[in-house]
């Protein structure tokens, strides 16, 4: 369960009880004898309940629940009071205690009101993610494609969704990584639980360990409060790692205690922190070869790749623009208040040749430009930028070695799949060694399909 709670009391004999029972329940207790103690205790730790009585020496029950609205507002609060404070208890819920227990304890009722406690700080975090996330279905709707590589990769997605395996994306900057691991998400187990997806890219070497661990307050200049990484806020659902070749080498370490250990350590606190969360990683890199360079972990890098999925970049799905173009066209129509009916064959064309460095993301830049500025029912080539106009019915980059390497992997691509992916075929028609072929596809990187 790895619920905290503090349980707050001068009485030894009812702490002790307490911390008993709830231990067997499986929640993980800590005591104080007067609420003084519990505040210099918060200072060090995170609870996410306190068990407090109101009448206490030093500093009261009403007090500290107080003090515990201010430092640490997402803590609920139960007081503990005599008949005859039942007053002040409905005061101290005015306050914002979410409950309180008469004495004497009646140990199995305050289970159930913990539980349910429990249940509904879980539903809290869903409603907050569910809303941040209700305006946008990431299934297969924002994942456009019907090519064959398409086909393969969502039959792979299909696969992995519904395991808890690590799963990496690689693909080129633009090709949709998030979105395929959203997908993932959205076919899991752990659909309804938070999807968290951070940039590595976008972090500053000295924030990793914080922004992924989180910290305690006072662990550094600054850290006025406690504060979740990211693999805390993920819990029970799914994080999302873009771009985690960006990560540090000194956090790569951690990163993999982390992935097999399944427990963070915050940033200035001793307490090991059990974790379950899903992680999906992607990289627009090639991390085998960053690992040979040294600037990646060999250990981690296999941990992450437990499953590759592979986006194909436009250059591999050119029979997609289309579909891609239309489905922007009617995205734009509606965010711009345009009436756009179509593409003309002209400018269709131009967009199908030109060679599409920022992928599909370039590809919808252009198309959102196209639709603002037409000033017609149909986009022509007069409203694509001078850059895609000159395209010269080649797909192929102007790198020598870059063209040739993509025409020899679409070549591959197709004849494997006019042979229904039988491999030693394919290595005939091909005039090479079927050991030639498994490199050929391993080396540049060719969904492999099924054996």
């Amino acid at each position: 369960m790895n619920t905290s709670v503090l349980i707050v009391d001068d009485e030894q004999e009812i702490r002790d009880s307490l911390s008993e029972v709830l231990t067997d329940e499986g929640f993980l207790t800590y005591t104080a004898e007067n609420g003084s103690t519990a505040l210099e205790m918060m200072d060090e730790q995170h609870y996410d309940i306190i068990i407090s009585d109101i009448k206490m020496p030093e500093l009261d029950g009403v007090t500290l629940l107080k003090r515990v609205k201010k430092q640490a507002p997402d803590t609920f609060v139960i007081l503990i009071t005599s008949y005859g404070s039942t007053e002040t208890a409905i005061d101290a819920m005015r306050l914002g205690a979410i409950d309180y227990i008469l004495k004497p304890l009646d140990f199995d009722e305050l289970i159930l009101r913990i539980k349910n406690i429990v249940l509904h700080k879980d539903l809290l975090r869903e409603v907050h993610f569910l809303r941040q996330e209700i305006s946008a279905k990431y299934n297969y709707e924002h994942i456009i494609g019907e090519s064959v590589a398409m086909k393969r990769m969502y039959k792979l997605i299909e696969k992995v969704a519904p395991s808890t395996s690590t799963v990496l994306v690689s693909g080129r900057s633009g090709t949709g990584k998030e979105l395929v691991a959203r997908a993932i998400h959205a076919r899991s187990e752990r659909a309804h639980r938070p999807f968290v997806a951070i940039n590595c890219g976008a972090i500053p070497e000295t924030l990793f360990e914080s922004e992924l661990f989180g910290y305690k307050k006072g662990a550094f200049t600054g850290a006025s409060k406690d504060k979740d990484g990211v693999f805390k806020s993920a819990v029970g659902g799914t994080l999302f790692l873009d771009e985690v070749g960006e990560i540090p080498l000194q956090i790569q370490v951690k990163l993999l205690r982390v992935i097999e250990m399944r427990e963070i350590k915050p940033l200035g606190s001793n307490t090991i922190v059990p974790i379950n969360v899903r992680l999906i990683a992607a990289t627009n890199r090639d991390l085998a070869k960053e690992v040979e360079k040294g600037t990646f972990r060999e250990d981690l890098y296999y941990r992450l790749n437990i499953i590759e999925i592979y986006c194909p970049a436009l250059s591999e799905r050119k029979d997609d623009i289309p579909l891609l173009v239309k489905h922007f066209v009617n995205k734009y129509n509606n965010e711009l208040k345009r009436r756009i009916i179509g593409v003309e064959t002209s400018a269709m064309k131009s967009l199908v040749n030109y060679n599409w460095k920022g992928e599909v993301r370039e590809l919808e830049n252009i198309i959102e430009r196209a639709v603002l500025l037409s000033d017609g029912d149909m986009i022509t080539p007069d409203d694509l930028p001078k850059r895609t106009q000159s395209a010269t019915g080649s797909n192929y980059p102007d790198n020598l070695k870059e063209a040739s390497r993509n025409f020899e992997k679409s070549h591959i691509v197709n004849i494997l799949d006019r042979l229904d992916n039988d491999k030693t075929k394919a290595a005939e028609v091909l005039g090479i060694g079927l050991s030639s072929l498994y490199r050929k596809i391993d080396d540049l990187r060719i969904d492999n399909g099924a054996e």
